[in-house]
């Protein structure tokens, strides 16, 4: 009891302490927006059944008044569907599952708030606003109605049904329009738009014999509304089958119209021709139907009223018309005819197909044609020797009937090639070219006629038999476009070459063939004109070194001139007649030591191996220190020997001179062979010094590069050679001057000599240079040294001759060139002491100056002869 008395206080103290901190602690609140606002407590806040999954719809918002951090909850009611999900944080409220306002209108949701101490729960109320996402629903469709067709039980616009719909949407969306889903213009069927009662149109009747069923699609469409951010209108469909009940309204219907039937020509009386069936078109509560033919059936036909069967009762020959008009009457239970229908039979005579086709000619039916005419008719051509005509008895498609020519190749053609009833038939040429005498002598053909719509396919042949005559339309043919032949060289005149042969197919005198050679290879060659054998001309003597290949061509020809060529190619075969030749009978060379020395034969045989060479060595003196190429000739130091004293101690001689003895031998058959002497000094080669010897030394194993070296030294002195001479000509051409002397007569020489120049380079005096003129030609001392060939250009003269005598005076032909004799113009000076040319006086120049002044002193002129010289000069 102690204890307890001394604890009182202390409890007491505790108890006050924490009366006092609670009273101090208040609890958190959710600030209220109001229903508009999207933050807040949720309560009354409004959401469209659209939203989609996933969305922040709203913003949890409160606050503690001590300032502690809040979190906020969000829970339903136990077995309800959570909608809902916020973060405990930031109380964002996100939407979790799909709305349906149409399931579910109004949703509770407990949302609480907590400071950690305290926690408030508040329990709210969201509406789901509603989307047109329902369409309208037929309460009473897709249904069937049925309808009598009267029109005193359904006259024009009655109401025949109402369509009923329920759209679960409100507002707009949720009111239904509807309208009659057909593009049908002449549609008998209407329906009021607000209420759905579907009536017949004003003036429209439902009829059951034109249709039995109508089928009526029915559209309800809401008035739309928003859905997902846009305005949408839902619409359905639905099917009325409106069934239309018969009533005894309609006359009969003939059945299988139009009616059309056939009798055959050779019917009897009594055959049943055809039959006819009407029908009530009331098919519900049909009534009994009679047939009679209403115009006059001229005694010919007749049909039973019951069964509408149509009877022959004359042979058709005394039918005078095909068209007759039935008529179908009902009759009632008492027996009176009520309602008819009338209509029209079509009765035609059938031609029997029992007449085939027939040809004649002239004098009645036949089967056989004939005709003798020349081969390569133009084409085109009509073929007037031939005269057929082709009929069909028949009448109709019995009497259609295709020709046809049947026969070798596509020779010739049928007109007509269809005919109805009768036709004149015509041949014509298609393909000349066929027509040959050459191939057939005679052409047999088939001419068809077969029908073609019948059944019995009747047919008509006849033959067409063509004699042909011959024309001279063939040339010559050779048996090849080219003939080839070979023959030994050195074959006697007259020999047989080739046989060439061409035929010409026509007959008698144009089927004789003639041949003939011409062309520029003919000359050594003839041929037979009637066999065709080419030979050799007697005289002719073919060496294949001087020509191997000849080629011409052969001509055949018809008596009338028709020709073809061929072309012969002949080949003289080459023999071997000619021993391999040396250049030299005895050679001398100098060999160095390491480079060979070549020696060469000629063979004059055209063709391998005639002229190919072996070289070999048959003898040496002293000794044989030598090898040689057996193909190209060099001769070459054994390989053992390098040096002279090599050499010498071989020989024992200072003096290192060799004859070696080679032999050239072709390979033809039989073999021929020349032998020769080579001496051969052998020395070494001198050390030669420089860049030019280093380069010999270099290309002594390649003589193309020295021959280039010298090849190209020659040019440029031929270059700088020209130069000179133009610069020398233009300065003579300037300065070339001839004063007057004295004139020179020409003579006629006594006796022609030929001049023998030793250097016929020169040609400042030569004779052919100075040219006879018209005018006198004075003499005066050669200034330039250029024998006064003033503006000619210089080359090398013609060997030298005499000079032609001149022409005869007075009898100077016009046309004729220029005499070219010898003057005295530029080597005959005058006393003058100037020295006339800088070089020395050419010594062959003097020689022709001393002979010609001789020559002109040799003989004297009459002053008659004289004078006429001097007119013809001047």
């Amino acid at each position: 009891t102690m204890l307890h008395v001394n604890l009182c206080p202390y409890l007491f103290c505790l108890t006050y302490i924490y009366t006092s901190t609670a009273q101090s602690d208040y609890a958190p609140y959710f600030y209220d927006n109001g229903p508009h606002s999207n933050n807040g407590n949720l309560a009354l806040f409004s959401l469209s059944e659209d939203t989609p999954k996933g969305t922040q719809i709203y913003v949890l918002n409160g606050t503690d008044p001590e300032g502690q951090p809040v979190r906020y909850g969000l829970s339903f009611d136990p077995g309800s569907k959570e909608y809902f999900r916020v973060d405990p944080k930031s109380g964002v409220v996100t939407l979790i599952e799909e709305l349906d306002r149409e399931e579910q209108d109004e949703l509770e949701v407990l949302v609480s708030i907590s400071d950690g101490l305290n926690k408030v729960v508040e329990k709210v109320r969201v509406f789901v606003m509603d989307a047109n996402d329902e369409r309208p629903q037929f309460q009473n469709m897709p249904s069937i109605v049925d309808v009598p067709e009267v029109m005193d039980n359904t006259p024009s616009g009655s109401s025949i049904y109402k369509v009923q719909t329920v759209d679960r949407d409100t507002g707009s969306g949720g009111s239904v329009t509807y309208f009659l889903q057909s593009n049908d213009p002449n549609s008998k069927f209407a329906i009021d738009r607000h209420s759905g009662v579907l009536r017949i149109k004003p003036g429209e009747n439902l009829d059951y014999e034109r249709s039995r069923t109508h089928f009526v699609t029915v559209v309800a469409k809401d008035g739309g509304g928003n859905y997902n951010g846009r305005v949408q209108v839902m619409s359905s469909s639905a099917t009325l089958t409106i069934n239309v009940i018969d009533s005894q309204d309609s006359p009969p219907v003939f059945v299988g119209t139009p009616y059309f039937g056939y009798v055959y020509e050779v019917s009897s009386p009594g055959s049943e021709i055809f039959t006819v069936f009407a029908k009530d078109g009331d098919v519900e509560n049909p009534n009994p139907v009679v047939y009679s033919i209403e115009s006059g059936s001229d005694g010919v036909f007749g049909i039973n009223k019951t069964s509408g069967c149509i009877t022959l009762f004359a042979y058709p020959a005394h039918l005078r018309r095909e068209i007759f008009n039935i008529k179908a009457s009902e009759v009632n239970a008492e027996g009176n005819l009520m309602d008819f229908s009338v209509t029209t039979v079509t009765i035609r005579v059938v031609d029997l197909n029992n007449h085939p086709p027939t040809f004649y000619g002239e004098s009645g039916p036949q089967n056989m044609f004939e005709l003798t005419m020349y081969e390569h008719p133009p084409e085109g051509e009509i073929l007037r020797g031939l005269k057929i005509t082709v009929n069909d008895s028949d009448q109709g498609a019995n009497a259609k009937f295709n020709l046809r020519l049947v026969g070798p190749g596509r020779m010739l053609r049928v007109v007509p090639q269809t005919v109805l009833n009768e036709a004149q038939v015509t041949i014509l040429v298609e393909d000349s070219a066929a027509i040959d005498y050459e191939k057939s002598q005679s052409l047999t053909f088939k001419l068809l006629a077969v029908e073609i719509d019948t059944p019995e396919r009747f047919s008509a042949t006849a033959d067409i038999v063509i004699n042909l005559l011959d024309t001279n339309d063939n040339a010559p043919k050779f048996s090849s476009d080219f003939y080839i032949a070979r023959i030994p060289e050195n074959s006697p005149g007259g020999s047989n070459v080739v046989s060439v042969t061409a035929t010409d197919p026509d007959s008698g005198l144009w089927g004789v063939v003639k041949y003939s050679i011409y062309g520029s290879g003919s000359d050594l060659f003839l041929i037979q004109s009637d066999s065709g054998i080419i030979y050799t001309q007697p005289w002719a003597s073919l060496d294949a070194e001087v020509k191997s290949k000849y080629n011409f061509y052969v001509k055949a020809e018809d008596t009338e001139g028709k020709y073809s060529l061929a072309e012969v190619f002949v080949t003289v075969l080459d023999l071997n007649d000619h021993s391999p030749e040396f250049n030299e009978n005895s050679l001398e060379k100098t060999m160095v030591i390491g480079a060979p020395v070549k020696v060469e034969a000629v063979d004059d045989d055209a063709e391998e191996p005639n002229n190919v060479i072996e070289y070999s060595i048959m003898k040496v003196e002293p000794d044989n220190i030598f090898d040689i190429n057996a193909e190209t000739g060099e001769i070459k130091l054994k390989p053992y020997i390098k040096s002279m004293d090599i050499v010498q101690n071989i020989t024992n001689q200072k003096e290192c001179t060799w004859s070696v003895v080679v032999q050239a031998r072709d390979r033809g058959s039989p073999s021929f062979s020349t032998t020769t002497v080579v001496k051969i000094d052998i020395t070494e080669a001198t050390q030669l010094r420089g860049p030019f010897a280093s380069f010999l030394m270099q290309s002594r194993e390649n003589p193309m590069q020295i021959l280039g070296l010298i090849s190209g030294v020659i040019i440029v002195m031929v270059v700088v050679t020209v130069l000179i001479s133009t610069v020398m000509f233009m300065r003579t051409k300037n300065s070339n001057k001839i004063l007057p002397s004295r004139r020179i007569i020409r003579r006629r020489a006594k006796h022609r000599k030929q001049w023998n120049f030793q250097n016929p380079f020169k040609p400042q005096n030569n004779g052919e240079n100075f040219m006879m003129k018209e005018s006198e030609v004075p003499l005066a001392e050669n200034i330039n040294c250029n024998n006064n060939s003033v503006g000619t250009r210089w080359s090398p003269p013609a060997p030298p001759r005499a000079p032609l005598p001149p022409p005869l005076p007075g009898h100077s032909r016009s046309g004729e060139c220029l005499w070219a004799v010898p003057t005295v113009s530029a080597s005959v000076a005058s006393k003058s002491k100037k020295r006339s040319c800088r070089h020395k006086e050419n010594p062959i120049n003097t020689a022709l100056v001393s002979e010609l002044k001789l020559k002109l002193e040799q003989k004297k002129i009459t002053n008659r002869s004289a004078d006429r010289s001097n007119e013809f000069y001047q």
